[in-house]
């Protein structure tokens, strides 16, 4: 009886070899490719786009982003970049984004203008909703749209701070007809302040107060001749034909 012999089989190590030469060299190549790209300009930034800025400079936001043309488009946090641009006081949000091949995009958000404040060297300064003052070139159309601020001293900058507050908390069409704010404290009203508006009207309040009595002013001088305001725990009204009638009648 005849007994079948087992098949041998041709050995697999040249195909193993082949492989494995194969896998070496596929690695070798991303490797070698890897070197190359991060060392050409297609992995550098060629560009930032900065846009939405008014009162702060391009400059600033380049330094406080510590990018430029020419450091590595990868190798960079979009969140630190967005960080550290918030720290300028004119930045209300900000979005970095990266468009390859090496554009960074900073589209800024500023803080809106509250009011203007002439200094007493007579410079004019923007004053954000931030607290933040910007330098301004400001045309009288522009100051014609917010409040004035003058007088306000060293001594008055936390007042000043409060009252930004408020008027960023109050419409801007219930603030068109208030010209100019000026610090008028007392004793039992340490906030209190005096408004000129542009139709004529001097109003007397305080800063606390601002926000609960500016509906009632306006009332007032849609509906009344000009005239003296007085919004604190009681409002009054004396239009100034009666109080000149006063006046001259005691003398």
């Amino acid at each position: 009886m005849q007994q079948k012999l087992p098949v041998i089989t041709e050995p697999e190590q040249k195909e193993k070899s082949n492989k494995k030469i194969i896998i070496v060299l596929v690695v070798l190549f991303l490797v070698i490719f890897t070197i190359v790209f991060f060392n050409s300009q297609l992995s550098k930034i060629k560009e930032v786009q900065i846009t939405g800025i008014q009162y702060v400079t391009s400059s600033e936001v380049s330094e406080k982003a510590d990018i430029k043309v020419g450091d590595s488009f990868f190798f960079q946090s979009k969140d630190k970049i967005e960080q550290r641009i918030s720290e300028l006081s004119a930045i209300h949000t900000v979005n970095v984004s990266r468009k390859f091949p090496g554009i960074y995009k900073i589209a800024i958000v500023e803080h809106d203008v509250t009011a203007f404040e002439i200094k007493q060297d007579g410079t004019i300064v923007a004053l954000l909703s931030s607290g933040a003052e910007i330098p301004t070139l400001s045309t009288q159309a522009q100051i014609n749209d917010k409040p004035v601020l003058t007088g306000w001293t060293e001594e008055r900058q936390a007042d000043k701070l409060l009252l930004l507050k408020q008027l960023t908390l109050i419409p801007d069409h219930q603030l068109t007809d208030v010209s100019e704010i000026l610090p008028y404290p007392t004793v039992a009203f340490p906030d209190r302040i005096l408004m000129y508006t542009r139709t004529r009207f001097e109003v007397i309040t305080s800063i606390s107060l601002l926000q609960e009595k500016i509906e009632a002013m306006n009332g007032v001088i849609e509906s009344q001749s000009p005239g003296k305001i007085t919004l604190l725990l009681a409002d009054t009204y004396v239009p100034f034909d009666v109080e000149l009638e006063e006046n001259t009648g005691n003398e």
